[in-house]
């Protein structure tokens, strides 16, 4: 954009209500002047309704960095909002120190008052965000540094106004009102880990606190739940609050503040927030498709930068993997749940930026080290119990045979090994194997109870069971990873020890049945309804989903899986059948045993990780042209461009890397598999720019709503008759060209 419509520009985006005789009035602006660039197309309201469970948030923060905001409401369907925080912690995991304003008299009452807001008086981008609240007529405006943040709050004439602090956690707490216009504060996150704040106010006001019930005009209070403000003289009519937050210590929270933000003003925060966020989404360039295509595609792009985030603090970071503070001239990140991002989101990141990955695999080889246990789910208080699998080894697999070296290989091989070894399997649970992981060491899969039979090892967790049949299959997947990793690191006795353990799954394939089925710990098959039994979310046996969904989950060996199901034929017509398969009940009925499994198409669940790769399934068989039809059906029925445009719990990153993928034409069905499996790109040309100055190109001739299927492909110039090219091709700057038509060709990419 020119320097002369900047201006202009960042009055829209930065200054979207203008105070005209002495009244705020909104200034409301429907379209984005000139060419649309990539970050005009980002509209982090997509999703903001969820299906049943979790929506998306209108996240504010620089790409993968400390401080999050989002206001506090419970979706956008929501028309208030309690407060606004000075940091989201963690994905839904909780925040910490919130602010409101307030106008009039003020009383204990306003703490918990919620504030209406319009709608259409939002504006809501990656780096900035602002709202008009209704009754107390305040605009709120938020922009964010790396770990430091800027409120602007612009009041009504003739009332007295304040501002509001409390607290999001149960534990210990603290404010501080000092000289010169700061606040000092410290929250205590997640019962042990101490947040501190240092901010500065631009005006001067009469701080107090609250004490037992009742306004004070002390300057400090500590304890739990505690309550602070500031009010202002009537006649101000504007104040900036910028602050900045550490895990380390009250005097890093205030350096952070004077080196990052003390000397700058809120529109050039917000200035430098966007051009960061047009770096990152600049990276990647699309034409063609629908201006709606555009819009979901990089408003997905935009939510893969959500976590991991950089908790280091001037080359040292709060670790909570042992409760210490560490010297580390790398950046140490946390806030990441493999089991939703090994899939999509970490290997999108191995094309688009390496380097940070490895900088995040380092930090997950710290983490061993600091631990004992290489995590699966790191968040800031360390490896978070969630969910099952060890699908960090996955990852760590795909890293090193894509050529990430600068991580410490041998030493996270080692975590590797000894969670495989020595670590329960246990969903939800950390710590030291079981009788149950016994069974799966000298069985070969982990044992299930019967319908109503009462729970045996009293480490289970009571909500989430054992899963016995999703955590046989994805521990068949995680040793398959370390066998490999064995195998290319020249341990040829831990390779042959642990590669039959990859062949694990086969053990409840029942043929009969023709599903994954549970058994009991003495080998004897469990006759269960695939689509339903389980209780909550099928949690006895598999996890969020049915058997359907986990008749799938054989990425690692998908020849194995198609062997068992009597060849490409027959797994061809299981696939048809998946898509078609009735539930047999109510929709009603059914999610109110599976909540996660939305998206539905038949029996497939868009809604739900382990659905991503299945589509791109039918490129193993004899039509190839199915995939090419399903991926682009389900990018258009269920990834709208508004706020329902989300089919299930997107979890930070997990589900936007699939439609990231996808939306480009190719996906890794196999992470630890080098290699890329080919959809039907939506867009007629798309660039990504590699950290190497190369650049790999996907060119799709007449591509558009209709034309989808593949005719003919070339990579490079020459003739490509198979649906598959290697991550090698894509980072020597390849060039991948399709010929696409409204109808199929039903003999490309036929292997």
């Amino acid at each position: 954009m020119k320097k002369t419509n900047w201006k202009l520009y960042s009055l829209l985006l930065l200054t979207p209500f203008v105070c005209l005789s002495g009244r705020a009035h909104a200034a409301v602006y429907d379209t984005i002047p000139g060419t649309k660039q990539p970050i005009d197309l980002i509209d982090p309201t997509i999703g903001n309704v969820g299906q049943l469970l979790e929506p998306t948030r209108p996240t504010v923060q620089l790409p993968n960095q400390l401080i999050r905001f989002t206001p506090q409401r419970k979706d956008f369907m929501d028309d208030q909002i309690s407060d606004f925080p000075l940091n989201v912690v963690s994905h839904r995991l909780g925040q910490v120190f919130s602010v409101k304003p307030a106008t009039g008299a003020l009383s204990e009452k306003d703490w918990q008052t919620r504030m209406a807001y319009d709608h259409n008086l939002e504006t809501n981008r990656p780096w900035y965000y602002s709202t008009w609240l209704l009754e107390e007529e305040v605009n709120v405006e938020f922009t964010a540094g790396k770990k430091t943040g800027y409120y602007r709050f612009r009041f009504p004439n003739g009332k007295e106004k304040s501002l509001l602090f409390g607290t999001y956690n149960d534990g210990e707490a603290a404010y501080s009102f000092l000289p010169n216009n700061v606040i000092t504060g410290m929250e205590t996150y997640n019962d042990y880990v101490k947040v501190y704040l240092y901010g500065v106010f631009s005006e001067a006001g009469t701080p107090g606190v609250v004490e037992q019930g009742q306004l004070s005009n002390h300057k400090n209070i500590a304890g739990k739940g505690i309550k602070a403000f500031i009010s202002f003289p009537a006649t101000t009519k504007e104040v900036t609050f910028k602050y900045a937050i550490s895990y380390i210590s009250p005097e890093q929270a205030k350096k952070s503040y004077e080196e990052e933000i003390s000397k700058k003003d809120f529109d050039a925060v917000a200035a430098n927030g966007k051009k960061a966020w047009a770096d990152v989404m600049n990276q990647v360039k699309v034409k063609g498709g629908t201006t709606a295509q555009q819009r979901s595609f990089y408003t997905a792009l935009y939510r893969c930068y959500e976590r991991a985030v950089d908790i280091t603090e001037d080359g040292q970071y709060y670790s909570g993997y042992d409760k210490q503070i560490h010297k580390d001239n790398r950046p140490f990140y946390v806030d990441d749940w493999t089991w939703d991002t090994y899939l999509a989101l970490h290997p999108l990141r191995m094309i688009l930026n390496p380097a940070r990955e490895e900088d995040m695999l380092q930090s997950f080889v710290h983490m061993y080290e600091q631990s004992g246990w290489l995590p699966t789910f790191p968040v800031l208080f360390g490896d978070h119990a969630c969910m099952n699998g060890f699908h960090s080894s996955v990852v760590m697999l795909d890293a090193h045979r894509k050529g990430l070296k600068n991580f410490d290989i041998e030493k996270a091989y080692e975590g590797m090994r000894k969670n495989a070894t020595e670590a329960t399997m246990l969903p939800w649970r950390n710590g030291p194997k079981t009788a149950l992981d016994d069974v799966y060491h000298n069985k070969g899969y982990f044992p299930a109870l019967r319908i109503g039979e009462k729970e045996t090892e009293p480490v289970v967790h009571p909500f989430e069971k054992r899963q016995a049949v999703a955590v046989t299959l994805g521990g068949s997947y995680d040793d398959w990873a370390l066998s490999e990793l064995a195998g290319d690191l020249n341990k040829k006795d831990d390779q042959r020890l642990f590669a039959p353990r990859a062949k694990n799954y086969k053990n409840l394939w029942n043929a009969d049945k023709q599903f994954f089925l549970p058994k009991d710990g003495n080998g004897e098959w469990i006759d269960i309804n695939v689509k339903y039994d389980g209780g909550i979310g099928g949690r006895d046996f598999y996890d969020e989903n049915n058997g359907w969904t986990y008749l799938w989950q054989v990425q690692q060996d998908i020849p194995g899986l198609i062997s068992l199901m009597g060849g490409k034929d027959a797994f061809e017509k299981r696939l048809d059948q998946l898509f078609r398969e009735p539930l047999d009940m109510s929709r009603y009925a059914f999610w109110s045993k599976f909540p996660d499994a939305t998206g539905l198409v038949g029996q497939y669940s868009m809604g739900n990780e382990p659905s991503f790769h299945i589509p791109y399934l039918y490129n193993y068989t004899g039509a190839p042209w199915k995939t090419q039809q399903r991926i682009r059906f389900l990018l258009d029925t269920w990834f709208k461009d508004n706020i329902f445009g989300i089919p299930g719990d997107e979890d930070g990153g997990g589900m936007s890397a699939f439609v990231v993928f996808s939306s480009m034409g190719f996906y890794p069905v196999t992470p630890g598999i080098p290699e890329y499996t080919i959809g039907s790109p939506v867009f007629e040309n798309v660039s990504i720019a590699l950290p190497d100055k190369k650049q790999f190109t996907v060119i799709a001739h007449n591509s558009s709503v209709v034309n989808k299927y593949i005719q003919q492909a070339k990579f490079n110039g020459k003739p490509l008759n198979k649906p598959t090219f290697t991550h090698q091709q894509l980072t020597d700057g390849g060039t991948l060209e399709l010929f696409m038509g409204p109808k199929p060709n039903k003999s490309w990419g036929v292997q």
